[in-house]
């Protein structure tokens, strides 16, 4: 569940947005800042939110959606307008990537069409994109080892950047010298394939801040403005892979932590300046590595927790809104992860039970999901609805502060007949 996320982070330039009917955008938008704020909304918000379900919303292949942003933008409306939600999520940052993903030859993923079926999710490729000996050079100068080692490895577009001058140390007449290999056969086409790709990723940019700002307009604001992650997961998805990640909580622990301190920092400045581009307080961070199967409860709190804490709370002290998805089950983690400011997050679970994480995290953070992805896709909508109807009662009626989703977001092969129970149920026992 770690894919579109990170495109959502190089897209995250969404204007504010005005509302042509500020009661309804106002109203909407209030529910989740009142959630947020542990106040009781006068009826519990449903988020909508999808990657591929539009595809068989609108009877098309997952691929047809990739690359027709036009024919993205009216389906996501059709179906915004029919489910009528209090928010909505960057629908066309998750569905209409294919052009951007090939022009710059992304090597991690794998997507409708290019490496799986048309009508297949996407599929992440786990592997060492850094090796381990090289956290030093990481450390040192994370840019230098991005420019000449990392974005080689994850797109083919940057094929090429090995070849860039090394620039600390450049001055004087040396400039002259050192900017050489600029020059290059190779770099120069690199940077022109890099042009080439810039420029389909700003016209997938512009197609997600258009349908953006016409959600706007009709009085349904966005989910969020931008996407983080936690230190440990970033090094670990996109950088070590699980099986290396997993060998250096023994073999390199000192390096680790002194990458995660480093990494925290920069991903915190990022985030920030992203988030505040956006005019949207809302930082959607989906957490991997953290549940209960993944690591002992002293790994957590030794490698896992610390500098996801340092970030939720720079976070917060920016005046942003952090909105972690706890994967998988958590129930372990509950009382560390309580330890936050109270009335400043949303916290959205996907398997852990929610009436446990509302009974320890209630008076602390907001809450969002959990619908089973199971019973959404298989299940019947008479068992949507009782599923709807024992969050409101057990939850939201008690005064958990929660905004009704599924686990993550509709499933990909959820019936829409179970999807339209669920928004209906929203409605009938807790509107």
């Amino acid at each position: 569940m770690h894919t579109m996320n990170d495109i959502c982070e190089t897209l995250d330039e969404t204007p504010a947005a005005v509302a042509a009917t500020p009661s309804a955008f106002d109203t909407r938008w209030q529910r989740i800042i009142d959630c947020v704020a542990l106040k009781q909304p006068d009826r519990m918000p449903v988020a909508f939110y999808s990657t591929f379900w539009l595809a068989r919303y609108a009877g098309i292949t997952c691929r047809e959606l990739m690359y027709d942003y036009e024919k993205t933008r009216e389906i996501g409306e059709r179906a915004v307008l029919e489910f009528d939600p209090d928010v909505v999520s960057p629908l066309l940052l998750t569905a209409t990537a294919g052009p951007s993903l090939e022009a710059i030859g992304f090597k991690q993923l794998q997507w409708p069409g290019h490496g799986v079926g048309d009508d297949q999710p996407f599929q992440y490729l786990d592997r060492e994109y850094m090796k381990a000996d090289e956290y030093e050079d990481f450390i040192f100068d994370p840019t230098g080892y991005y420019l000449h080692t990392y974005l080689p490895r994850v797109a083919s577009a940057f094929e090429g950047f090995e070849d860039l001058p090394y620039l600390p140390g450049l001055y004087y007449f040396r400039l002259l010298g050192g900017i050489r290999p600029f020059a290059k056969p190779r770099v120069r086409e690199a940077l022109e394939k890099v042009i080439r790709a810039a420029e389909e990723a700003e016209r997938f940019a512009q197609h997600h801040l258009a349908f953006t700002d016409r959600l706007a307009t009709l009085g349904y604001p966005c989910t969020n403005g931008t996407t983080g992650i936690a230190p440990y997961d970033f090094i670990a998805d996109y950088f070590r892979g699980a099986t290396g990640m997993m060998k250096d909580l023994y073999r390199k622990k000192d390096q680790l932590l002194a990458l995660l301190d480093k990494v925290a920092v920069f991903l915190l400045k990022q985030i920030v300046s992203a988030a505040r581009a956006s005019g949207n307080p809302i930082v959607f961070i989906p957490v991997h590595w953290a549940p209960d199967a993944f690591m002992s409860p002293k790994q957590f709190e030794t490698f896992w927790w610390p500098s996801f804490r340092r970030l939720l709370i720079g976070l917060i002290d920016a005046g942003l809104i952090p909105m972690p998805l706890w994967e998988a089950d958590c129930t372990k983690r509950l009382e560390i992860i309580k330890d936050v400011p109270a009335g400043k997050c949303i916290y959205w679970f996907e398997r852990t039970d929610m009436v446990k994480a509302f009974e320890v995290l209630g008076d602390v953070v907001a809450l969002r999901g959990n619908l089973s992805p199971s019973m959404m896709t298989t299940g019947t909508p008479a068992e949507v609805d009782a599923a709807v109807r024992h969050l409101a009662e057990n939850v939201f009626h008690k005064g958990g502060k929660l905004i009704l989703d599924c686990a993550f977001g509709l499933p990909d092969e959820a019936p829409v007949d179970n999807v339209r129970a669920m928004f209906a149920a929203a409605r009938k026992y807790a509107g």
